[in-house]
């Protein structure tokens, strides 16, 4: 499908999911990053006509990171009289949940804690609104090598474009706009003091990533099927126990 179809494909496909709700859904709430994916993803809300409220919700955040996410609301606000920003600085939450945890100190954990204080945030605000959260995953990180936190950023109601790869995130990116500095950032999940990008912890691109999803012959196949396997509790159902009748 060409790109411009495409964004109008989302585009609809949001409105019909919230039109199709048995409550009225009033904002779509997204968490913004600085990064590709959440500014695409809250650009295609706002094109819906819908109030969309962006929260940029720093944990001792890269200031390279958080400015870019100012950046981008600034940009989403000029375009879009129906979106609003707001920043929540959560570094108290975050240092008090550490401290309180201290005795089960995981530097992987407290990582992954971020995103979950994050996503009850988002929650707070959708329900102080009479929103939905949306989620702002690719295809690559939610359905390939399960790159997101179980219940952090994982924890949505829609995901319009985790049928996308990173590159066609990129060139919705481009067809929308989006200021260049952000198309070109290096990708980051933002839960890490010291800044890693995606490629320092996947040990691929995400253009070798996406050979390797559909390339059975790809030289980097048994490194993405490897680190699939580690995250497949996370992409698929909650094992549940079925007792016989």
């Amino acid at each position: 499908m060409e790109v411009n179809k495409k964004v109008e494909f989302i585009k609809n496909w949001i409105l019909n999911y919230i039109n199709s709700m048995p409550k009225k859904v009033n904002s779509l709430v997204v968490g913004i990053s600085g990064g590709i994916d959440s500014s695409v993803t809250s650009t295609l809300c706002a094109m819906t006509g819908t109030k969309t409220i962006v929260l940029t919700m720093p944990i001792k955040q890269i200031s390279s990171q958080h400015n870019l996410s100012l950046k981008h609301e600034k940009w989403l606000k000029n375009k879009f009289k129906n979106a609003e920003s707001h920043i929540i600085e959560l570094d108290e939450v975050f240092n008090s949940f550490q401290l309180k945890l201290s005795s089960f100190a995981s530097e992987h954990g407290l990582a992954n804690s971020r995103a979950r204080i994050r996503m009850t945030t988002l929650y707070q605000v959708a329900a102080a609104n009479d929103g939905i959260v949306v989620g702002t995953g690719n295809k690559v990180e939610d359905f390939g090598v399960g790159f997101y936190t179980k219940y952090g950023d994982g924890g949505v109601d829609i995901s319009p474009i985790a049928d996308c790869t990173k590159t066609e995130v990129w060139e919705l990116g481009k067809e929308l706009g989006i200021l260049e500095e952000i198309v070109q950032a290096q990708p980051t999940d933002g839960l890490w003091d010291d800044g890693r990008t995606d490629v320092g912890q996947l040990g691929l691109t995400y253009q070798e990533l996406e050979d390797a999803m559909t390339n059975s012959n790809s030289p980097n196949r048994s490194k993405y099927l490897e680190k699939r396997k580690l995250n497949l509790h996370k992409m698929q159902p909650i094992p549940v126990c079925k007792i016989p009748k």
